[in-house]
């Protein structure tokens, strides 16, 4: 993880998320498909991260993947986010994470559309939108 992360105790974290955020940015859940704020949502601006406020994914990048969760195929940078082998669930997956906070966020997949072919699979709740 990045040198640069946010440290904070679990205690300030659950008083500063919803219980919703906290159990998916810092207990890796994930919200029900087709029930975030963001999949079905196209306005342009910037998508940050709900925890910490650095700037995730763009509007210009987010597609309609068709899984009921925001998706994009590319970050804003790649200094933005980490990925981490994830071997939950019985199956081989890469996780993406806030590089500031240590925030889930989702994950990765290589089924994404041109030009990069990736498919970040992200959860409305670990996003706030910043309209252009």
């Amino acid at each position: 993880m990045s040198e640069n992360l946010i440290q904070i105790s679990e205690e300030e974290w659950r008083s500063r998320l919803s219980t919703e955020q906290f159990r998916v940015l810092r207990k890796k859940g994930t919200e029900a498909p087709f029930s975030g704020k963001y999949n079905d949502f196209y306005e342009k601006g910037i998508y940050s991260c709900a925890g910490c406020g650095q700037d995730l994914f763009s509007s210009s990048t987010k597609y309609d993947a068709g899984t009921g969760w925001p998706s994009f195929w590319e970050a804003i940078s790649e200094d933005n986010i980490e990925r981490i082998p994830d071997y939950s669930l019985g199956m081989k997956r890469i996780e993406v994470i806030c590089s500031r906070c240590g925030g889930h966020l989702g994950h990765v997949f290589d089924d994404g559309p041109a030009p990069t072919g990736e498919h970040f699979c992200i959860d409305s709740i670990s996003l706030n939108f910043n309209p252009e």
